[in-house]
C-alpha cells in the first residue's frame, strides 16, 4: 500500500510528464525549419495558438534584427530589450484595457509600436497625453496613492482596514465602522463587511507588495458556513496574484494567516504631511480628509441624521475648499443626497478637525 503523500507525488510526476509530452508535440507542429525552441514553465497549459503567436513574434524580431545587422555600421544597436513600460504591459495587458495614456512622446511611440505587435486591434487605445495639467493629477493618481498607502484603507459603506507593519509580520484589522450592531443583523453585517474586506485585502497585498507573514483579524462570525464562505472568497480574490502565497482557514479567534512571497522590496510610500498648526508634527494628508467626510456623511444621512438637518463644523481653509468653485463639493453632495449641508467655519478647530452637528447644536459625530 502506497502512503497518500507518495501517491500525490507519483500523480504529480505523471501529470508533469504528460504535460511535457503535450508541449513537445505542440512545438514540433509549429517549430520553424532550422530553428530550435526552448519552452519555459509559463507555457504550461497554454493552447497551440498562443504558443504559435508568441513564436511568430520572436521570429519577426529575429528577421528584423538580421536585416539591421546586414546593413548596420559599427558600432550600432540592432536589438534592444523591452523598456520598463513595455515589459509591464507584457505582464498585465489584457482585453479589459480601454485606454493607455503616455505623456512622453518617445515612450508613446515605443508603446504604440509594442501594442501594435501584440494586439493590433488595440493600437488605437494608446493615446499621447499633452496638456498643462500633470497626468497624475488629471487621472487622480496622486489622490489614489495618498488614500491607498496610508495606515487606514477605507472601503464602501463606512468599513475600513487598519494596516500595521512590524519587524516580524504584517497585521490587518477589519473594522465595520459605525454600522448597525443589532443582534439580529450582527452576523449578516459581519459577513458583508468581511467579504468587502477580503477583496480589498487582496488588492492591498498586490498594491503594496506585502510579503512574509500577514495576519488578518476579521470580524468574528458564529456560523461555520459564513467562515467557509469568507475563506473561499479570499482564495478566489487572490487566485490572480502572481506572487506565491498560501492561505490558512480562519482560526477559532477569527484570524486568517497568509504567507506571501517577497517578490521585491515592499512598497512603502509616505502619505503624511507637515502639520501647519504645529511644527515638527506630521498629520495625515488633507486630501484623505475629504474621503473621510464623504464616508461619514453618507453614514449619517442613512442613519442618525436621516430626517434632521446637518451642520458641518470645520477649519476655515477646508470650509472654503468644500464650498468654493462650481460645482463645489457641497453642490455634489446636494445632487447626490438631495440634502443641503450647512458649512460652519470654526477658527478654533485644528486643520483636519471636523464635527457634524444637528439643528440643536449637538454633536452627532
Amino acid at each position: 500500500m502506497v502512503p497518500f503523500s507518495d501517491r500525490v507525488s507519483v500523480s504529480q510526476k505523471i501529470e508533469s510528464k504528460e504535460e511535457k509530452d503535450r508541449l513537445k508535440r505542440l512545438v514540433k507542429s509549429i517549430k520553424p525549419k532550422g530553428f530550435g525552441v526552448i519552452i519555459r514553465t509559463v507555457a504550461e497549459g497554454k493552447k497551440v495558438a498562443e504558443l504559435d503567436k508568441d513564436l511568430a513574434n520572436l521570429l519577426n524580431k529575429w528577421s528584423a534584427m538580421c536585416k539591421k545587422l546586414y546593413k548596420a555600421q559599427t558600432p550600432s544597436k540592432v536589438l534592444v530589450e523591452l523598456n520598463r513600460a513595455s515589459s509591464i504591459l507584457r505582464d498585465i495587458f489584457n482585453d479589459s484595457f480601454t485606454g493607455i495614456y503616455v505623456d512622453d512622446s518617445t515612450l508613446y511611440g515605443e508603446i504604440k509600436d509594442y501594442v501594435s505587435e501584440i494586439a493590433p486591434e488595440k493600437e488605437s487605445i494608446v493615446k499621447h497625453y499633452n496638456t498643462n495639467v500633470p497626468i497624475f493629477e488629471k487621472f487622480g493618481i496622486d489622490r489614489q496613492i495618498k488614500t491607498s498607502f496610508g495606515r487606514t484603507a477605507t472601503m464602501s459603506k463606512g468599513a475600513y482596514l487598519i494596516i500595521e507593519h512590524t519587524e516580524a509580520l504584517h497585521v490587518i484589522d477589519v473594522n465595520s465602522g459605525n454600522r448597525s450592531n443589532k443582534a439580529k443583523n450582527q452576523e449578516d453585517t459581519a459577513l458583508e463587511v468581511n467579504l468587502l474586506a477580503a477583496s480589498e485585502i487582496a488588492r492591498q497585498l498586490r498594491l503594496r507588495d506585502m510579503g512574509g507573514i500577514i495576519v488578518v483579524d476579521f470580524i468574528d462570525m458564529v456560523k461555520s458556513q459564513h467562515r467557509k464562505k469568507l475563506f473561499d472568497h479570499l482564495r478566489d480574490e487572490m487566485k490572480d496574484d502572481r506572487a506565491k502565497h498560501k492561505i490558512l482557514p480562519p482560526s477559532k479567534f477569527g484570524l486568517i494567516q497568509i504567507t506571501r512571497q517577497r517578490v521585491r522590496p515592499e512598497m512603502n510610500i509616505k502619505t503624511t504631511e507637515e502639520n501647519p498648526n504645529k511644527n515638527g508634527q506630521e498629520i495625515e494628508a488633507p486630501i484623505v480628509l475629504i474621503n473621510k467626510i464623504n464616508v461619514d456623511l453618507e453614514r449619517l444621512l442613512k442613519g442618525p441624521a436621516k430626517d434632521n438637518s446637518i451642520t458641518l463644523n470645520i477649519h476655515p481653509f477646508i470650509a472654503a475648499y468644500i464650498t468654493k468653485g462650481f460645482p463645489s463639493i457641497r453642490t455634489k453632495w446636494f445632487l447626490e443626497h438631495k440634502r443641503w449641508i450647512k458649512i460652519q467655519p470654526r477658527d478654533a478647530y485644528t486643520y483636519l478637525e471636523y464635527r457634524f452637528k444637528n439643528k440643536d447644536g449637538k454633536t452627532i459625530y
